[in-house]
């Protein structure tokens, strides 16, 4: 059984935790604190039960080399600035010198370590490299639930080097959302997918079908569906070769409850992204030089009326291009509506996430849950276990 932070005793111990601070920094400030501020209810509870707090996490893709510009140190400020108090900081995760911080650390202290990337044993799940990081804990609380799908050093292998492990608060929310909702969800289920590819959403789509009563298909992806439907799609995104695999997911819906909602109209351009000739059309009759950036008004109306009548969503990608404010009216009548349903919400996906922060960052707190997990979260919306959640339910 997964064990919860909070039925650990803390005090006078040195609680290590992997967090995800993998956030955005320029210029040496980070520009984006959503996953640093996620974190904050566990490292505070911890705090305030008289822990010793050592943080470790990742940023970006250094391969092994230590790069200046992915280092930890502002994330590092940008914590102390949100917690309200100073921190200890260690240039290197596993040297020595770090891992003495750790053990000195007096109750109610942090200590956050360099980014674990700067090292490929991180990646590679170096079983050595998982013991030179256990050394900076005695307890060890997994609460970066976006690497969750992963299997490195610092959420896999590190865990046999602990008798006592388990998750954080984050993890555990989004474990509630995530996975105990789909057991028995509220009745009608609806599942809103986007984005571009099909490829990462295929596992999703099929564990949805028999599951839930509708699901919308938007973004990109909806016009490699159309495509199967037979309807042409001028200069759209199509990914040809997967209308096969559109098809096949199109039969098994209609061999269960599961209706599959798809666009029945457009807005983009003409010629080419950026072109600012604005067009409109229904699916039947779209031009062969336009490309469809965004859903139109019958489809917003469509999808609409679907969501009002829902009483449990899970939504993950946009159903345009929500970062151009053209081509985002789909998506922010889409929040709209969700926000303004008695249901149980829950989105994830990053760009799900940014679409409804950009809109309005205040609506974010009205949705039930917003997963903080990319890879993670359509993992478990596929039905799969996570390797770094499975291994610390392991005695």
């Amino acid at each position: 059984m997964l064990r919860k932070l909070k039925s650990f005793d803390l005090q006078s111990k040195r609680v290590l935790i992997r967090v995800d601070f993998n956030v955005p920094i320029k210029n040496d400030i980070v520009v984006d604190d959503y996953r640093i501020r996620k974190t904050i209810p566990t490292i505070k509870h911890c705090i305030d039960q008289g822990a010793k707090v050592i943080l470790m996490s990742h940023l970006g893709r250094p391969k092994g080399k230590i790069n200046s510009k992915l280092s930890l140190m502002p994330a590092g400020e940008k914590l102390a600035e949100l917690l309200e108090m100073p921190l200890k900081f260690s240039h290197d995760c596993i040297s020595d010198d770090a891992i003495n911080v750790s053990h000195n650390l007096q109750s109610g202290e942090v200590h956050l370590l360099e980014n674990l990337r700067f090292y490929n044993e991180e990646t590679d799940n170096d079983s050595q490299f998982s013991i030179n990081l256990s050394k900076h804990g005695e307890i060890f609380i997994n609460d970066a639930f976006g690497t969750a799908h992963r299997e490195h050093a610092s959420n896999v292998g590190i865990v046999k080097h602990f008798m006592n492990k388990g998750m954080g608060l984050l993890i555990e929310k989004e474990l509630e959302f995530l996975s105990e909702t789909l057991e028995d969800p509220f009745l009608p289920l609806l599942l809103i997918i986007g984005g571009a590819k099909i490829d990462t959403k295929i596992d999703v789509i099929n564990h949805f079908l028999g599951l839930a009563d509708n699901i919308i298909i938007g973004g990109a992806m909806a016009n490699t569906f159309l495509a199967a439907n037979g309807y042409h799609m001028g200069k759209s995104l199509v990914e040809s070769d997967k209308i096969d695999v559109a098809k096949k997911i199109l039969l098994s819906a209609s061999k269960t409850k599961t209706k599959i909602i798809l666009p029945t109209d457009f807005t983009g351009e003409l010629n080419n992204i950026g072109s600012e000739e604005f067009e409109h059309t229904d699916k039947e009759n779209v031009k062969k030089n336009m490309i469809c950036q965004d859903i139109g008004q019958s489809s917003i109306d469509l999808f609409k009326s679907i969501i009002s009548d829902s009483k449990t969503i899970f939504w993950n990608g946009t159903v345009g291009i929500a970062e151009n404010k053209k081509f985002a009216v789909g998506t922010e009548s889409i929040i709209d509506e969700i926000v303004d349903t008695e249901c149980i919400s829950v989105i994830g996906g990053g760009d799900t996430v940014a679409a409804v922060r950009n809109y309005n960052d205040e609506l974010l707190s009205k949705l039930s849950h917003a997963s903080t997990g990319g890879g993670a979260c359509l993992e478990l919306l596929s039905g799969k276990k996570l390797p770094a959640i499975k291994i610390l339910d392991k005695k």
